[in-house]
């Protein structure tokens, strides 16, 4: 036999050697690779012209393994294995491990952290680290694979994706009916401290009270009075507490409403034109955990509607 050069053969002569290898047949070997059997002779005899020497020995019934047939075959197996397994691993990169994912304090608290348990529960290999800030998440500087915005969606060079939109109501907590000084119009609202969201979200559409009455109508009554708070869910939090009447962001404050913590009021609902937008630079929203994490983001906005 010579010594076979350093250059390696084709893949594809490898894959019909192995092949017909381990079912001794030609046929066989092409119903496995979906080609004819005179494609895999043909491959065969183009590596046993490579190695100069004779893998399989051919009778009138059946296909034999040469000794050096056999002697390369354990080999080729295991590394046929191997390259299967680098490609499996290529498939989890990216699924396993962990995420990160940049949101602003406010979505964080009221609405994604009471619902993270559920994804989890369906992909346990991922581990999830929230990054709560008010600053947006710099992709290029920190080790942030996607986050979730509100704004007006216009994020130039990343992936984008609107989630749910958003709108204000006037919420209290349900002991505030309860009041001498009953909730009933807009106009009872001088009887009780107003709470103030003064999170720098800069959306123009966004009404503060003092748009809020000019709207409805009421002129008596001092819209900067109150409490103030620099956080959406400081505003929703005080609301529950019974600490007055707050101009909430629907979204923040539903599952406190669902639960009865709050009440809405005056029948009053304003949509506002910022929204929640899913965000990631492309090469990461290419990675398994991030596409998950995405679709579940859908699925549980899905669940609400």
């Amino acid at each position: 036999m010579a010594i076979p050069p350093k250059r390696l053969p084709p893949l594809n002569s490898l894959r019909a050697f192995v092949a017909a290898a381990r079912h001794l047949s030609l046929a066989k070997a092409a119903d496995e690779l979906a080609v004819t059997p005179g494609a895999v002779s043909q491959q065969i005899k183009q590596l046993e012209d490579h190695l100069g020497c004779a893998l399989f020995r051919r009778t009138n019934r059946q296909l034999l393994l040469t000794d050096e047939g056999q002697a390369c075959l354990p080999g080729l197996l295991e590394a046929f294995e191997r390259m299967h397994e680098a490609l499996r691993e290529i498939a989890r990169v990216g699924q396993d491990g962990r995420l990160t994912v940049s949101v602003a304090p406010s979505l964080a608290s009221k609405w994604l952290v009471p619902r993270l348990d559920r994804f989890t529960a369906l992909y346990p290999e991922i581990d999830v680290l929230v990054s709560a800030s008010m600053a947006l998440a710099d992709f290029e500087s920190e080790d942030i694979d996607c986050a979730i915005r509100y704004g007006a969606g216009r994020y130039p060079g990343l992936v984008v994706e609107k989630l749910m939109a958003e709108s204000v109501v006037p919420v209290c907590s349900p002991s505030l009916l309860k009041d001498k000084k009953a909730l009933k119009t807009p106009a009872d609202l001088a009887h009780f401290t107003l709470l103030h969201d003064d999170s720098p979200d800069l959306d123009p559409s966004c009404p503060d009270w003092r748009m809020w009455l000019r709207a409805a109508g009421i002129e008596h009554i001092g819209a900067r009075r109150g409490l103030r708070f620099n956080q959406s869910s400081l505003v929703v939090e005080a609301a529950i507490s019974g600490r007055g009447v707050a101009l909430a962001k629907a979204r923040l404050a539903a599952d406190d409403i669902r639960a009865g913590r709050l009440v809405t009021l005056f029948n009053v609902k304003q949509p506002i034109q910022f929204a929640y937008y899913f965000v990631a630079p492309p090469a990461k929203s290419a990675l398994k955990r991030v596409q998950l994490f995405r679709k579940w983001l859908a699925d549980e906005i899905a669940r609400e509607k």
